[in-house]
């Protein structure tokens, strides 16, 4: 008995050192239930490029319809997943924990709507581990909340051919400001139908012309879509949006209380 109590002792403590030496996890992501970490960096400055669309390439070159590109601290974490198939619960967890914290979704992508993995393995990430076939992975690129606004977080996920499945997340500390960075029409449509909401806290006061024609680009995605319009310029906005197009019959004048703009869809 003794020599058993031992013996589960030293697994124990193994299992406890199982993340690669100096290793961490990032301060705003909670590690998945029994991931390890397997890969870990952190440069001092580092520029980087994260794209904002499906990637492909064309005569040698890696291609993207937009990319936000900085340069500043940059923190990377690779986590092996504890069982088949959890790259996709593990990403939207990571993905889910940032945005409660009110980290700004920029572009989000599964599948093959992404693209090439192996592309986004090797020439975006820089880690063959991350390969597997395009149908499994996922990406999601995110701007943090003030006061960290400089700030970027990319996932990538992916379940390999193997059924081994990963989480791959960096950490971009800008040197110099971001500025204006929005999000894609499609990243916002999927947020629509994922959660029925939009929360656009940061469109205050009159329309924003490049924010009317970035709403006015997702409900185009899905043209039989209605939404509620909440806010206090709200009505405003409608009237933005039928300016460029937007059918009236398709937008409806919410509270017209509140900070920012809020958009419900009607089911």
């Amino acid at each position: 008995m003794r020599l058993f109590l031992v013996m589960a002792s030293a697994l124990y403590s193994v299992s406890l050192l199982a993340d690669v030496p100096g290793s961490h996890d990032l301060d705003e992501l909670p590690r998945y239930p029994r991931a390890e970490i397997v890969d870990f960096t952190h440069q001092a400055s580092e520029e980087r490029l994260y794209p904002q669309s499906s990637i492909s390439r064309i005569s040698g070159r890696l291609r993207y319809e937009r990319a936000v590109t900085a340069q500043g601290d940059l923190t990377r974490v690779t986590y092996r997943l504890p069982t088949e198939g959890a790259s996709k619960e593990a990403f939207t967890a990571a993905r889910l924990a940032l945005m409660e914290q009110g980290a700004h979704l920029l572009y989000w992508c599964e599948a093959r709507d992404c693209g090439s993995s192996s592309l986004w393995a090797n020439s975006v990430f820089g880690n063959a581990t991350l390969y597997g076939p395009d149908g499994q992975q996922a990406y999601a690129l995110l701007r943090l909340a003030e006061p960290k606004e400089d700030s970027l977080i990319a996932l990538y996920a992916i379940t390999r051919g193997n059924r081994r499945a990963y989480l791959h997340a960096e950490r971009l500390d800008a040197q110099a400001e971001l500025g204006v960075l929005l999000p894609t029409p499609a990243t916002l449509q999927l947020q629509l139908r994922e959660v029925g909401e939009l929360d656009l806290g940061l469109l205050e006061g009159e329309p924003n012309q490049t924010w009317v024609e970035v709403l006015v680009r997702m409900l185009n995605l899905d043209s039989t879509a209605r939404v509620r319009l909440s806010g206090s310029n709200s009505a405003a906005w409608r009237d933005a949006l039928v300016a460029r197009g937007v059918l009236t019959t398709r937008l409806e004048v919410g509270k017209t209380s509140g900070d920012g703009l809020h958009v419900e869809l009607l089911r």
